[in-house]
């Protein structure tokens, strides 16, 4: 049975004084369900051809998303023929009800496919840029976002999705480690492609002197997570609350979440969402 789009979300109210302001970052893999490595294979068709499990999937994200302020996607499309002509970002992002969402396209494949990078906020971002990540093969980019201010009194989130090789992931991290230098607070989130420990990250630590409040919670395989590679990350002045990994996902990622307390130099008072986009650079 086909499933339509869910109807617009109407906008909700942003964080009271005090609140929390909650984070989750999630590669969906384009509505793929992989529960063993043998899906890698038999699964590989989805990746390029339309299937009709594929939206039920997405609801079920949906239904795990709802409870946050701000949600970064990796691996999403942005409407192609595998996807039905739909945009994932926005479809989770009106199933889940957020007013806001944005996407970048780093990769097309004509009407095959758009990969994509996404946001879903419930809190109008004050400013938005989306931006390439270098890489001797293209395809890779991020999204820049701002809350609450402007780049010093705000909150600064950067949005990747690393490549696979090292010598590539040490460049994209000194691109973003450019980015935030400045920012009075800052948050790096997304599929990093590398663990904690791994040499590209430590260098991107003693750049940035971002933290990440619990060093090893896995997240891949989702079906036996052996591997942490995505990541929340902090500047040290952000006062963080609980982060942990959500138990269960139809990806082959398990969605990873953390609370932060807004600092007392942000403007409480921003305005909830009201509108979304579509980002290109």
């Amino acid at each position: 049975m086909n499933e339509s789009r869910p109807s617009a979300a109407e906008p909700t109210e942003a964080p009271e004084t005090g609140a929390r302001f909650r984070l989750l970052s999630c590669n969906i893999q384009v509505g793929i369900r992989t529960s063993t490595f043998r899906d890698y294979a038999t699964g590989a068709w989805k990746h390029i051809l339309p299937h009709g499990d594929r939206l039920r999937t997405l609801a079920t994200l949906a239904d795990a998303m709802r409870d946050y302020d701000l949600v970064a996607l990796q691996e999403t499309d942005a409407g192609s023929l595998r996807t039905g002509f739909i945009s994932q970002t926005e479809y989770l992002a009106r199933r889940a009800g957020y007013a806001w969402w944005g996407e970048r396209t780093n990769r097309r494949f004509g009407r095959l496919a758009k990969h994509s990078i996404g946001a879903m906020a419930r809190i109008q971002p004050t400013e938005v840029i989306p931006f390439a990540l270098p890489g001797r093969v293209p395809g890779r980019g991020a999204l820049l976002l701002r809350f609450f201010g402007d780049r010093h009194d705000g909150i600064t989130v950067v949005i990747v999705h690393l490549a696979l090789g090292r010598a590539t992931r040490r460049r994209q991290l000194a691109h973003v480690a450019e980015l935030i230098e400045d920012c009075g607070h800052a948050v790096v989130m997304g599929d990093f492609n590398a663990q904690h420990g791994a040499p590209e990250m430590k260098q991107f630590f003693e750049r940035t002197h971002l933290v990440e409040p619990v060093e090893r919670v896995n997240t891949w395989p989702s079906w036996n997570p052996l591997q942490n590679f995505d990541h929340i990350l902090t500047t040290p002045e952000l006062s963080v609350g609980s982060m942990r990994v959500l138990d269960e996902g139809p990806s082959d990622h398990l969605p990873v979440a953390l609370e932060i307390e807004l600092p007392s130099g942000c403007d409480r008072d921003a305005p909830a969402a009201d509108r979304a986009g579509v980002f290109d650079d």
